[in-house]
């Protein structure tokens, strides 16, 4: 089918014609609404006009970068990687990725479940709400998708094949590059000028030269390592949640990168929402339950990372009989160290980019008061700056929470 982008009224009409989906709705009439807030796509609501409960998302590309318009030209194929993602990561881990009910590389389109019940887990962490089940589900994801996406599970033409079906997303990759790991530290034309302007925490940043050379060793493994297949933005807007489940969704910048990546992303997040709690609300029990909370995550991913290499026989890596039991433990145990001190690493650059970087996040650039707000990015650089520097050292889980709580 030839690309056309669709509108309130077409998305219906093109939505029936598609079996499954009006499979989904039956006869019932059809209204639609553009939902979407993020920085890339359009996203619509189409539900049904007599049971509005009864609803799809759909989500389309468009040859621009949505939030800046048509003359920030973008590739809408960005869709086609978040769709094979989708799929790839429903394979794995079934019960984390939304239902899709169509998808259309033609068309750069995926019709998914709604999910109403659900929220985003940024807005939620902010509210002060309590996940007792996020850390379980979370590190069930992050283990299984990363490893078995791996060359310590996939033999090596599966995982040659892997890193062929993704690594053209070259467009989103190069904003990562640009964005996570580089303008948000100089002086350039995308970053948040009205806070940069006569910003002492500004003017530091972009000539602390011995952070930013460390940054560099970062962003070269971003550029070079093909561990596994990660989601991309695994930030706390791309998990929707309540008590009982957890969605991982918006994987469009998905490709083939370094196992911390993700898991450092998430762990920036988690951060830059304790700061918030520390500077804004002082709520000393949230803060708690937050520590407590990036502890499961890493101990629990550790865990279950380890699980399943251990009963993994051969690999791309590894082969059955080529090194004793003994040996293949501490390789194993010293494997996972370097994706914990990397995943730091990734995690200081990703709270470091938010606070004059192209995207600010609410728990920090949404500080109504000037002086709270100024507070806030002192502490995210602070942290950032410490796990940067700092990051090729750290030993165990202890380490990242003394640095947090350190301030």
């Amino acid at each position: 089918m030839e690309y056309k982008e669709l509108d309130v009224k077409s998305v219906i009409s093109y939505l029936k014609n598609v079996d499954e989906v009006m499979d989904y709705f039956g006869s019932d009439d059809l209204e639609a609404i553009e939902i979407g807030d993020g920085n890339l796509n359009y996203v619509y609501l189409v539900s049904s006009i007599s049971n509005p409960k009864k609803a799809l998302i759909v989500k389309q590309a468009v040859p621009y970068l949505r939030c800046v318009g048509e003359e920030f030209a973008l590739s809408r194929q960005r869709m086609t990687f978040e769709i094979r993602a989708l799929l790839k990561f429903k394979n794995i881990v079934t019960s984390f990725i939304p239902k899709i009910y169509h998808s259309s590389e033609d068309m750069s389109i995926v019709v998914m479940e709604y999910l109403d019940s659900h929220i985003i887990l940024r807005d939620g962490l902010m509210a002060k709400l309590k996940y007792l089940n996020f850390s379980e589900h979370i590190s069930t994801y992050l283990a299984n998708t990363l490893f078995k996406t791996s060359s310590l599970c996939l033999d090596s033409t599966q995982k040659r094949e892997l890193v062929d079906e993704f690594n053209a997303n070259s467009e989103l990759c190069k904003l990562t590059e640009d964005f996570v790991f580089t303008f948000a530290f100089m002086q350039n034309e995308t970053n948040d000028e009205e806070n940069v302007k006569n910003n002492p925490l500004a003017k530091k940043l972009f000539s602390d030269m011995e952070f930013k050379a460390k940054v560099l060793d970062l962003k070269y493994k971003f550029m070079t390592a093909s561990d596994a297949l990660i989601h991309g933005d695994l930030h706390t807007g791309s998990v929707m949640l309540n008590d009982k489940e957890t969605f991982v969704i918006d994987p469009e910048f998905a490709f083939v990168g370094p196992f911390g990546f993700d898991i450092g992303a998430l762990l920036a997040n988690l951060v830059n929402n304790y700061i918030h709690h520390s500077v804004v609300t002082k709520d000393e029990d949230f803060k708690k339950y937050l520590l407590q909370m990036i502890k499961e995550v890493l101990e629990l991913f550790n865990k279950k990372f380890l699980k399943l290499w251990e009963v993994q026989s051969d690999s791309a890596l590894l082969i059955d009989g080529y090194i004793d039991a003994n040996t293949a433990s501490k390789y194993r145990e010293k494997f996972l160290k370097e994706i914990l001190r990397d995943s730091v690493g990734f995690a200081g650059c990703k709270m470091a980019r938010r606070v004059f970087g192209v995207a600010g996040v609410a728990e920090i650039r949404g500080i109504e008061n000037e002086k709270l707000r100024l507070d806030a990015e002192a502490l995210v650089l602070k942290i950032a700056r410490e796990f940067v520097m700092k990051y090729e050292k750290i030993d165990s889980i202890e380490d990242i929470l003394e640095i947090i709580i350190a301030g």
